[in-house]
């Protein structure tokens, strides 16, 4: 009883903590100009896309390939949608690895620089160029290499589901520090599980017994588990790559890679990783013309930290929130982000922010789906949907990291941030 009422009262206080705003950055600046205070911005959160034969639809490294472009940046930043980080930052934590989204200075500071003519300023105040990775390549360095099959994508057919299962070459029991899904042809991989097969007798069509490992979709690089954590990748596994392949009007032949960073032998974790599909929600109904939600839930039968929320729906999906509630009732808002099905982005909290629960807290997670025409990502209006593996078909429920802490952990975890926060 003692530390659910400690939860409680930090509950109270970390939640405030949380909803108050960054600190504010630099004021914004009278008279803006590209190379003096836009192109900085540029090279931290939209340069890795927006290059010279990537993804991004054209490329902003230089006055000249960005100044076409000035008005769509200025509509694009002010609502969000670019650069594409979807975390909602009036709710719940607020601090992740890896954020590449606005602050509202930044975003001030584009729209006056856009609203003063866009001026180029002058080319010696440009900071040195980026150093930037390139687009589908490694983000780790992986000790081992696990290859799918080659496989063809005809020119013309419809969406192809399908596994292989392929030897992995590990013939003892190691964890895993960092792993990553690469997929050889990004036109047409749209999504790539990878999963440790650890029965050697599973045919191929049973992945019942199968222990997830990682994801390739738009949006995710690798994981790197936090300090003190890893996940087992036990002797002789083999591996399974579970594709979804489409079409693109021309024959591909495609081949995708599981990289790992192994521990070294004889290493043992504090506490084991964990990565799941959890608050899926029962049978979608959403019926044409209307906005429906759907809600999920998983109960955590030990005390824990979460370390990253990713939301997962189709076409319909708009929105997605991840709630705890507590064995006493209380129920606490930890993240909401909207949605996009382009970008399949990993949320990773930073150590310090990671959510912590009691035994016996429930994951509630709510997921929004809008079939109207006001949906612009809405492929038929018209029609009612349900829940299905095609891409036309709908999904509900989030990815979600942790590991378990014991009670005496978790009860310490308390302590600190109890007095962490005194401390401020």
């Amino acid at each position: 009883m003692r530390n659910a009422r400690l939860h409680a009262v930090l509950l109270a206080i970390v939640t405030a903590t949380w909803m108050l705003p960054a600190a504010a950055a630099a004021e914004v600046p009278d008279a803006p100009t590209f190379h003096k205070d836009i192109e900085p911005i540029f090279q931290r959160s939209c340069q890795v896309c927006h290059r010279p034969n990537n993804m991004a639809p054209m490329s902003l490294m230089s006055y000249q390939e960005t100044r076409p472009w000035a008005r769509s940046i200025k509509n694009k930043v002010e609502v969000r949608e670019m650069p594409p980080w979807h975390i909602d930052p009036k709710v719940g934590v607020q601090g992740f690895k890896n954020d590449r989204s606005l602050n509202e200075d930044e975003i001030a500071t584009i729209a006056k620089w856009v609203d003063n003519g866009a001026p180029r300023g002058n080319p010696e105040d440009a900071p040195p160029p980026a150093e930037l990775q390139e687009f589908g390549a490694w983000t780790i360095e992986p000790d081992v290499i696990v290859t799918s099959p080659l496989h063809t994508v005809p020119a013309e057919a419809g969406d192809w589901w399908g596994d292989y299962v392929v030897p992995s070459g590990i013939t003892e029991d190691r964890y895993i520090q960092a792993i990553q899904t690469k997929a050889g042809d990004l036109r047409v991989v749209h999504h790539a599980l990878t999963y440790a097969v650890t029965d050697p007798e599973a045919p191929l069509s049973d992945s019942s017994g199968d222990a997830f490992l990682n994801e390739y979709a738009v949006g995710k690089n690798a994981d790197v588990y936090p300090e003190g954590t890893a996940r087992l990748f036990e002797a002789d596994s083999r591996v399974r790559f579970s594709f979804h392949y489409h079409s693109i009007g021309e024959e591909v032949t495609e081949q995708t890679e599981l990289g790992m960073v192994l521990n070294p032998v004889g290493f043992e974790p504090d506490h084991i990783l964990y990565s799941r599909q959890l608050g899926q929600a029962g049978e979608l109904d959403i019926p044409a013309g209307q906005v429906t939600r759907h809600d999920g839930y998983a109960k955590m039968y030990l005390p824990g930290r979460l370390t990253g929320f990713q939301p997962h729906m189709h076409f319909l999906g708009t929105r997605q929130c991840l709630e705890l509630i507590y064995p006493t009732g209380a129920t606490e808002m930890v993240s909401c982000a909207n949605f996009d099905f382009s970008w399949h982005i990993v949320y990773n909290y930073e150590d310090d922010k990671q959510p912590v629960y009691p035994a016996g807290t429930t994951l509630h997670v709510l997921s929004y789906h809008d079939n109207t025409e006001g949906n612009r990502g809405n492929p038929d209006a018209k029609n009612w949907t349900g829940g299905g593996s095609r891409g036309v078909d709908e999904m509900a429920f989030a990815w979600i990291s942790w590991y378990d802490l014991s009670e005496e952990e978790y009860a310490a975890e308390l302590e600190a941030r109890k007095s962490a926060t005194d401390n401020d």
